[in-house]
């Protein structure tokens, strides 16, 4: 028999997002969000509050990039969750992120991370929060594929946030 368990913001199970972003000055940055998933065939939504760094970059950029952490990274994406670039100029370089230019968009992805979306701001509410950007590519490393060129789960190891117990 199941328990009820009330309104909860929990689904299972939820990986970890990486958003990468360029500032005005093309710096990297990287944050961890917990809220966030497919909304649409292309399109991709995630809950980033008005105060991130992260969200003014995306707003002046009007691009961005997700990565899904992996188990490998597991510190470096628990950090740039942690600590604030408002706070610390020197984030980036404290978590050991490396970054490249994406293709498709004026975003950085991270060399560490071995799959990304590359995406375009849509819209923002700063009510809701919620940023709302079309998948434009979806890129991964060749060590992370099967035979036939689809996401093998086992080699990607994808990095599980799990909302009820505020774990990994």
């Amino acid at each position: 028999m199941k328990k009820n368990l009330g309104a909860k913001s929990w689904i299972y199970p939820e990986p970890v997002l990486i958003i990468a972003v360029y500032d005005e000055n093309n710096n990297a940055n990287a944050m961890n969000v917990a809220w966030g998933g497919i909304a649409d065939e292309n399109r991709i939504s995630i809950c980033i509050s008005p105060e991130h760094k992260t969200l003014k970059n995306i707003l002046v950029k009007k691009a961005f990039s997700i990565s899904i952490g992996d188990v490998k990274n597991v510190v470096a994406c628990d950090f740039v969750g942690i600590v604030s670039a408002n706070d610390d100029v020197d984030k980036m370089k404290k978590s050991g992120f490396h970054f490249t230019k994406a293709k498709n968009v004026e975003a950085p992805l991270i060399d560490e991370l071995p799959f990304a979306l590359e995406c375009k701001l849509i819209s923002y509410d700063e009510k809701s929060c919620c940023c709302l950007g079309e998948i434009v590519n979806v890129c991964a490393d060749e060590n992370i594929l099967h035979h036939v060129g689809k996401i093998d789960l086992i080699k990607f190891e994808p990095l599980i946030y799990d909302p009820c117990n505020h774990d990994y």
